[in-house]
């Protein structure tokens, strides 16, 4: 089974966020070695990840934000309730609690 190809907005993404990552290494002047060894994961991955390869897995994105002290900011900035637009629909979109 051929794979669609990854779109070019979320290529972009992932290069970004790979950047991002790396930016945040090297200011805490961590290793690669050093960020893989503590995220559980090769350095081989570590490196794909920072080149911004949209195949590495969440998981290994989620560890290497702990490992960075990024990882509140990541799930903040995925919080619908911290933008206008989801304060605005929580009321209509949720349902409601149900009585027992």
């Amino acid at each position: 089974m051929v794979k669609p190809p990854v779109p070019a907005r979320t290529r972009l993404a992932g290069r970004r966020i790979g950047e991002h990552l790396t930016a945040w290494r090297k200011l805490q002047n961590l290793t690669a070695e050093q960020v893989a060894e503590r995220a559980a994961v090769s350095r081989e991955t570590l490196r794909r990840l920072e080149r911004g390869e949209v195949t590495v897995g969440l998981g290994v994105l989620l560890d290497v934000a702990r490992v960075l002290g990024t990882l509140d900011r990541v799930v903040e900035a995925l919080d619908p309730y911290e933008t206008d637009l989801g304060r605005a629909r929580a009321d209509q979109a949720l349902p409601k609690r149900v009585r027992r």
